[in-house]
């Protein structure tokens, strides 16, 4: 797989004149390079928002890396609701952009239809890869978090004091399913392995049934999902649900040191660090860097519509460090998930979700 170089943050903001009924598109420029000043690097986010504490928002910081690193400039739209995507998408379109990054698998039908209506711009979709078939123009951005899920699963097992750890999700699609799965997975495996009886609920991976807020947005919803699993004992939660997670997060900081958590998609610590002191870990998906990626082919004339797929071995996704919990986390817990890690990778140990990509 390719290497990806991480940037920093990018400056300067001007509105376009194009109106979107989400938000208005911006632009933005590099603050030390214009050597591809004319390439137009553009994203069109969900309706969680470019400060989603989640995937929409480490996506958005592969676009900032993308303006530092390259030189390009950029163009946003940032969508309310669901309703704006086509209209998002089509005023990326008419701004004059060369790629544009639908982030998330609720923009599939706008991009499609931009894609196909506009063969001469680049589309890199973050996680989704279900087009019936594929699209010349519209490179999918996927990541089998799977098995470092089986990783946060297993550790969570491991940190357990009541035996009991629980997980909900935003909804019963597979980018959130399989994050469900592989953590129930893992506690599967600690079970085996250690002869424990440690019990998961809010989600069962035999039957594909669990506990959902319906959307990824409320944070009520959220924390009255994690409140829930509380109740039934479980002392870790597992939040799949984008924004509407903080409610989980916020559900364990209200514990007082009874419940924790464990975030998805990028470091919680970095992005959500008001609640690191309930965050065992992250599972995160290096979104960030396969958006950079992306736009570099569209830049050198490289770019290909053939799926790239973030894993453990590659580094797409995997386990955030420990930050405040590097010290209470058992020493040969540690060991044995770094070791879990390598038998994942080599192919020892085996993730059965048919969630993965």
């Amino acid at each position: 797989m390719k290497k990806y170089v991480r940037g920093t943050a990018i400056v300067g903001v001007l509105t376009l004149a194009v109106a979107a009924c989400g938000s208005k598109p911006t632009e933005d420029t590099a603050g030390g390079s214009d050597a591809n000043k004319d390439f137009n690097a553009c994203m069109v986010s969900d309706s969680g928002g470019f400060d989603d504490k989640s995937f929409n928002q480490t996506s958005y910081k592969g676009l900032q890396d993308a303006v530092k690193n390259l030189g390009v400039t950029e163009k946003k739209a940032e969508s309310k609701s669901d309703n704006d995507y086509p209209t998002n998408m089509n005023a990326m379109v008419a701004a004059g952009c060369n790629i544009i990054v639908p982030v998330g698998f609720k923009l599939a039908d706008a991009t499609e239809a931009a894609a196909k209506a506009n063969t001469g711009i680049k589309f890199a979709i973050v996680d989704y890869n279900g087009f019936k078939a594929p699209i010349p123009n519209v490179k999918p951005l996927v990541f089998n978090t799977a098995p470092s899920s089986f990783l946060a699963g297993y550790l969570a097992a491991g940190m357990s004091k009541t035996g009991k750890v629980g997980t909900f999700g935003g909804a019963q699609i597979p980018t959130v399913t399989i994050f469900m799965d592989g953590f129930g997975e893992g506690v599967a495996y600690y079970n085996k392995t250690k002869g424990k009886n440690v019990t998961v609920v809010g989600w069962d991976a035999a039957t594909q049934k669990g506990l959902f807020t319906g959307d990824f947005e409320s944070t009520a919803k959220g924390q009255q999902n994690a409140q829930n699993l509380i109740t039934q004992g479980a002392d870790i939660i597992f939040p799949v649900a984008g924004p509407a997670g903080i409610g989980g997060l916020q559900a364990a900081k209200a514990s007082n040191g009874k419940v924790n958590a464990i975030w998805v998609d990028t470091d919680g610590c970095v992005s959500a660090a008001e609640y690191c002191s309930v965050l065992l870990t992250s599972v995160f998906k290096g979104m960030d860097l396969a958006v950079e990626d992306a736009i570099k082919a569209a830049v050198d004339d490289k770019f290909s519509n053939e799926e790239y797929v973030g894993t453990l071995e590659n580094n797409g996704t995997g386990l955030s460090p420990y930050h405040e919990f590097d010290s209470k986390i058992p020493a040969d817990l540690k060991s044995e998930i770094d070791q879990l890690k390598k038998d994942l990778i080599d192919g020892k140990v085996k993730v059965e979700s048919k969630a993965q990509p």
